[in-house]
């Protein structure tokens, strides 16, 4: 880096600085460090303190925390892989409309990864992962659809109609208007 990339650089950091610290000091900023967050990528030294601050969030419902103990006990980078443990944090963060970990959940129906391969459960949660905005769950629910027999096919797609039914009755009884109605 030359002197002139240096220089800027450094005026940067000292920048920052001041939010950074009004940001940790619980300020209202926009810069607001990961610290707290549910951080599994750390140093081995330190994973069993993430595990605990992770499982500490995910037990007062925090999907996403949830969802980063699937992901965690799926992958088994450090520690060893645990299937049902990943099956179990995915399902909740997934009850929760978390859009990952149904996307996940449903491959591992796809690929029988930890259960039984079921093409009609994998179909219904990638279509609500896609639903709730996982990208990629809609390629995959294609590849579900080419492997299912048509009458695998019709369940699936009857037992989706009922979800997204009741979720719009749900929608409707909430403050007595239609699900489609403007906002006011």
């Amino acid at each position: 880096m030359n002197r002139t990339g240096r220089a800027l650089s450094m005026g940067c950091l000292l920048l920052l600085q001041p939010l950074l610290a009004l940001a940790q000091a619980g300020g209202n900023s926009l810069l607001i460090p990961a610290m707290g967050r549910c951080t599994l990528n750390t140093q081995p030294q330190d994973l069993a303190q993430a595990i605990a601050a992770c499982q500490k969030a995910s037990d007062e419902g925090d999907a996403q925390a949830q969802y980063e103990l699937g992901e965690f006990y799926y992958e088994g980078k450090n520690a060893p892989r645990d299937l049902n443990q990943a099956l179990s944090y995915f399902e909740k963060a997934s009850l929760q409309g978390h859009a990952q970990a149904q996307f996940k959940l449903g491959t591992m129906f796809f690929h029988g990864e930890g259960v039984p391969a079921n093409n009609v459960q994998a179909y219904i949660l990638l279509k609500m992962a896609a639903v709730n905005g996982a990208e990629d769950a809609l390629d995959t629910a294609d590849e579900v659809t080419e492997q299912m027999p048509r009458e695998e096919l019709e369940v699936a797609t009857q037992v989706l109609g009922q979800i997204f039914r009741k979720y719009l009755m749900e929608l409707q009884s909430a403050d007595g208007r239609t699900p489609f109605a403007p906002l006011p």
